[in-house]
């Protein structure tokens, strides 16, 4: 089959099958999962330690689909503007129906390959490529294209599918051409053969056991996504690293690094055996995720962010700053934290003096279940008015905080010092804060 002939299958997959399908008035509020990864404030501070901002900017959704992600994008950059391709003109009605059902005005969606963005003359600050690239007969040139309509500065969000991972469904669509059900574009006629098949198997056959769930037994139709799905391609991190080599791009990290890391596959990750702890520190950052895929492939996705090659600004993580960093440093809470729901929760949690879940509000891949205390919210409490500086909140904390509780001796400026500096670096860890010199 030629490349042109599996695009033409995957557009007519997508004319069939919108994805996601969601209906247009779900709202994309309280995605806490997706709103944080999808601010752009986020993978600009991951890469160059800044805080910017997303008013004015020009954000891509490349490979829009049903526009549900780019209506999260909408939603978790306020005074972005929104632009959407696709290939499916059926998947663009619903992504332009669906911001403005949710009275966003400022998007446009156009039907086009990604070969052809330059033909949009725009170059983007942000662009996202969700659930796309493993699909292309090319993802290199799709990485390149994107490339070409990055603003210098400008950062990418892509993924691949996990070939580890994904074993069981790359069989199973094998399986499903064997039986001819992928010759045209599969539907209904093709889904009920492939759930008759399944139904009549031996529970203790392989490919049933491990392919055919509880999920998409219930919903067969999820099956046109995994085993009937056209052009579906497995990647490893080698891979992914090749591929950024050959478009020209540059690793920044990836949107869940805590839940790739090899250590903690280990029962005991701060006693390592011999030869690990001798060996991880030395290792790239290719070979640790590497190592984890090999160890432990269990997530679906390669999802990561990459840019322009040399416009990392190398920054030193917070827990290594020296305290003259600290003294001048300003200090800013997640732009997706800041709503008055989220303030009044933590006021009330530190009048009752009982902890709070923050996660409940804003979850971070890897991390869930964070409470902080009343005396963390009193500290941070100010921040969702404005961005403070070092400076003065050592000056509010000494104010609630002049003596010990303990002793009832005068707490110093030092000591005070010390303490908002360990909840801020705390806080910059699991994500919710983030501080600038």
């Amino acid at each position: 089959m030629s490349s042109s002939e599996l695009v033409d299958k995957i557009r007519q997959q997508y004319e069939l099958e919108p994805y996601p399908n969601f209906p247009i008035d779900r709202s994309a509020k309280k995605e806490r999962s997706y709103l944080p990864f999808h601010n752009l404030v986020t993978s600009y501070y991951i890469r160059n330690q800044k805080v910017t901002n997303s008013e004015g900017k020009v954000i891509l959704d490349a490979g829009c689909g049903s526009g549900y992600k780019a209506l999260i994008l909408a939603e978790a950059n306020p005074g972005a503007k929104i632009v959407g391709v696709d290939l499916s003109q059926k998947s663009i009605e619903m992504a332009r129906e669906r911001l403005k059902y949710h009275k966003f005005e400022n998007f446009e969606f156009h039907v086009m390959p990604l070969e052809e963005l330059p033909s949009l003359e725009l170059e983007f600050d942000y662009i996202n490529n969700d659930e796309v690239l493993y699909l292309l007969p090319e993802p290199i040139a799709g990485l390149k294209a994107m490339k070409s309509v990055l603003k210098p500065d400008g950062i990418i969000r892509t993924n691949l599918h996990n070939t580890y991972q994904r074993a069981a469904f790359f069989r199973a669509q094998e399986f499903c051409k064997q039986l001819g059900l992928m010759d045209g574009n599969p539907d209904d006629f093709e889904v009920g053969i492939l759930q008759e098949t399944m139904d009549a198997l031996k529970n203790g056959v392989n490919l049933k056991q491990i392919s055919w769930s509880p999920q998409i037994k219930q919903n067969p139709r999820r099956s046109l996504m995994n085993h009937l799905l056209q052009g579906d391609k497995g990647y490893t991190i080698p891979d992914m690293f090749a591929l950024l080599e050959a478009a020209g791009l540059e690793f920044i990290d990836l949107l869940n690094p805590r839940q790739w890391d090899v250590t903690q596959l280990f029962q005991t990750p701060e006693d390592l055996p011999t030869f690990w702890a001798m060996s991880v520190p030395g290792l790239t950052v290719e070979e640790k995720l590497h190592l984890y895929e090999l160890l432990h492939p269990v997530h679906r996705l390669i999802d990561f962010w990459c840019g322009h090659p040399d416009w990392a600004q190398l920054s030193t993580p917070v827990t290594e700053w020296s305290n003259q960093d600290w003294q001048t440093a300003k200090v800013h809470l997640h732009p997706q934290l800041k709503t008055d729901s989220v303030k009044e929760a933590m006021g009330e949690g530190m009048k009752q003096i009982v902890s709070v879940e923050i996660s409940r509000y804003l979850l971070i891949p890897g991390l869930s279940d964070i409470w902080i205390d009343s005396s963390t919210i009193a500290c941070l409490l100010p921040l969702w008015d404005e961005s403070q500086s070092m400076a003065n909140m050592v000056q509010r904390w000494h104010q609630l905080r002049p003596v010990d509780s303990m002793t009832l001796e005068p707490i110093s400026r030092e000591l005070a010092f010390e303490t908002v500096r360990d909840i801020l670096s705390t806080m910059v860890e699991f994500g919710y804060v983030l501080v600038e010199r």
